[in-house]
C-alpha cells in the first residue's frame, strides 16, 4: 500500500516536471506568435468584419475604426474592389491564407491585396508586411522611385505612404520625399508647371498611415501631363514613350494615376494610353478616397530623346517594338516598306509636313512638284491634318518617306513603315547637330533610314533680315550659348527657300534606292 502511495506521488512528480518543460518550451518558440496570426488572417475571412473609415481629408483619426475581432459589434464597410482579382487570383489568395501559418511570403502576398487584413494588422500587435522604397536622382531628366509592399496613395494630399518601410529603403531624416513626375528636369521653367508627390516612409511601429478605403491588385504608374502645350515631338518624346518603356511590361494590368491631369492629352492619347492599361486613367489630384497598391511607381522613365535604350530597359524593348506597339493601337497595315516595282506601274509615296509659321517653305509649289517629276507619288500636308492623330497615321503608314524642315511635324516618323525614310531639312544656322539629336539618332533604332538636307545661307530668309556680317553668318554657334537666341534666330525667325535643283538631286536619290524595275 505505502509502495502504491510512492508510486503515485512519483508519477505526479513526473507530469508536473513534463508541464513545466512544455512550457519551457512554449516559451522559447514563436509557437504562440504563429497562433495569434492565424488567429488574425481567420477573423478576416468573414466578409464586412473591419471598419475602412476616411475623413473628407482622405486621413484616418485614430479611434475611429473598431473590428467585430475586438469587440463583437459589426460596422458598416465602405471598402470597394475596384480591380477585383480573377477567379485565379482569388484561389491563389484563398490558398496563401490557408497556408498564412507556413510561409510568411504568402502572408504578404495577402495583406498586399486584401484592404481588411491590412487594416487589422495596422492596429494590431502583429506587425505590418516590410515594405521596400527605392529611388534615383541621378539622371538629368528625372527622378523616380518605385515602392511595394503595402502602399497606399491619397491624391487630393498628392501623398503616397510606404508602409513600415525596410531597413534596405530610401531613407531621408524625415521619412519624406518629394518627386515632379515629368521627365525634364533639367528645365526649370517646365517642371514649375508639375505638382510635386510627397512620398512618406514609416518605420514598422509606426500607425499612423491612412486606412485603405480602395484596394487595387495591380501596380500603379504615377505621373504628370501638366507641362503638354500640345506640340506633338513634346507629346510623343516626354510623355508616351517613358510611359510605354515604364508601364508596358504589365501587358494592361496597370494603373495610370495622373496629376496636372491634361483633358485634351488624355483625349488626344486615349487609343495609346488604353492599350498600355484596361483600366480606366485616375486623376489624382481631385482622388480624395485612400488606394492601396502592392506596388507604386512615380515617375517615368526617359531614355533619349524620342528613343529608347534597350540596355536601359528591364526587357529589352527597342525603337522598333514601340513602332510595332503603335501600328497596333492604331491598327496601321503596313509593316514594313518593299520596294516599288515600276514596271508594275506601283509609284512610291511621299507625305511632305508643311509648316506654316516659322521654318516654312517659301517655295512649297515647287519642292512638291519636284518630287512629283521625280517619281513620288505627293501627299502634302499641314499643321491641321496632323492634329488628328489616328487620321493622320494612317495616311503616313501608307507612305515610303516622309520630308520636313525640322520641327514637331516630323515626329510622325513614328507612323511610317519599318525601313522607311526620314528626310530632314535643317534650317540655316549650324543647326545639324540639335536637328540630328531630335530626329537622325533616334530614327535607325526605330528601323528607319535618314537622310539630311541641309539649308545654306543663300537658302534662307534671314539673308534679307540681317547684314552679311552679322553673327547669324559670321558666327551662329555664338547665339547658341543661350537657347532664347538660337530660338529667336534660327528657329523662330527664318523660312527656307529651297535651292530646288538641288534638292530634286537627293529626292532623286532616295527614290532611285526604293523602287525596282
Amino acid at each position: 500500500m505505502k509502495a502504491g502511495r510512492n508510486l503515485v506521488s512519483g508519477g505526479v512528480v513526473v507530469a508536473w516536471l513534463l508541464v513545466l518543460v512544455l512550457v519551457l518550451v512554449v516559451l522559447q518558440t514563436d509557437f504562440l506568435q504563429q497562433i495569434t496570426r492565424f488567429r488574425v488572417i481567420s477573423i478576416t475571412q468573414v466578409p464586412n468584419e473591419s471598419v475602412h473609415k476616411v475623413s473628407s481629408s482622405g486621413l484616418v483619426s485614430e479611434g475611429t475604426w473598431k473590428s467585430k475581432a475586438l469587440d463583437g459589434m459589426p460596422n458598416t464597410t465602405d471598402s470597394v474592389a475596384d480591380a477585383p482579382p480573377s477567379p485565379a487570383s482569388s484561389y491563389k489568395i484563398a490558398t496563401h491564407v490557408i497556408d498564412g501559418i507556413k510561409d510568411l511570403k504568402h502572408e504578404n502576398e495577402f495583406l498586399a491585396i486584401g484592404g481588411q487584413l491590412d487594416g487589422l494588422l495596422q492596429n494590431s500587435d502583429v506587425a505590418a508586411p516590410r515594405s521596400k522604397l527605392t529611388c534615383n536622382f541621378s539622371s538629368r531628366h528625372m527622378d523616380i522611385c518605385a515602392m511595394e509592399g503595402d502602399i497606399r496613395m491619397h491624391g487630393k494630399s498628392t501623398t503616397v505612404y510606404v508602409v513600415a518601410a525596410s531597413n534596405g529603403s530610401y531613407w531621408t531624416e524625415n521619412g519624406t520625399v518629394t518627386i515632379r513626375p515629368f521627365p525634364r528636369k533639367h528645365e526649370v521653367s517646365t517642371m514649375a508647371k508639375v505638382r510635386e508627390v510627397t512620398i512618406r516612409s514609416s518605420a514598422p511601429v509606426v500607425t499612423t498611415p491612412p486606412r485603405c478605403t480602395v484596394t487595387h491588385n495591380v501596380p500603379a504608374v504615377v505621373f504628370s501631363t501638366g507641362p503638354d502645350s500640345g506640340n506633338f515631338f513634346h507629346g510623343m518624346s516626354d510623355m508616351v514613350i517613358p510611359l510605354y518603356i515604364t508601364t508596358r511590361e504589365y501587358d494592361g494590368r496597370v494603373q495610370l494615376v495622373v496629376t496636372d491631369y491634361n483633358h485634351k492629352w488624355i483625349s488626344r492619347y486615349q487609343d495609346v494610353l488604353a492599350a498600355l492599361s484596361i483600366y480606366p486613367v485616375i486623376d489624382f489630384d481631385t482622388d480624395d478616397v485612400v488606394r492601396c497598391f502592392p506596388s507604386v511607381h512615380v515617375g517615368i522613365e526617359y531614355h533619349d530623346t524620342l528613343g529608347i535604350k534597350p540596355a536601359l530597359s528591364r526587357n529589352g524593348y527597342t525603337g522598333m517594338d514601340f513602332l510595332g506597339f503603335l501600328r497596333s493601337v492604331y491598327s496601321l497595315k503596313r509593316s514594313w516598306v518593299t520596294p516599288a516595282n515600276l514596271s508594275s506601274g506601283q509609284r512610291p509615296r511621299l507625305v511632305m509636313i508643311l509648316r506654316q509659321h516659322s521654318r516654312a517653305l517659301t517655295n512649297e509649289a515647287e519642292a512638291i512638284a519636284a518630287a512629283t517629276e521625280v517619281g513620288f507619288e505627293v501627299v502634302a500636308t499641314g499643321t491641321e491634318v496632323v492634329k488628328d492623330i489616328s487620321q493622320f497615321a494612317q495616311v503616313v503608314n501608307t507612305c515610303d518617306v516622309i520630308v520636313g524642315v525640322h520641327g514637331a511635324g516630323l515626329t510622325n516618323m513614328v507612323f511610317l513603315p519599318h525601313n522607311g525614310t526620314v528626310v530632314q531639312i535643317i534650317p540655316w544656322g549650324k543647326m545639324k547637330w540639335p536637328c540630328w539629336e531630335t530626329f537622325g539618332s533616334p530614327a535607325p533604332n526605330m528601323g528607319l533610314r535618314y537622310v539630311e538636307y541641309e539649308a545654306t545661307a543663300e537658302e534662307t530668309t534671314l539673308k534679307d533680315v540681317y547684314p552679311r556680317d552679322h553673327a547669324v553668318f559670321v558666327d551662329p554657334l555664338s547665339l547658341h550659348k543661350s537657347f532664347d537666341d538660337m530660338y529667336k534666330y534660327f528657329l523662330n525667325g527664318q523660312n527656307v527657300t529651297l535651292d530646288i535643283d538641288r534638292f530634286t538631286g537627293v529626292i532623286k536619290q532616295i527614290y532611285q534606292s526604293i523602287t525596282i524595275t
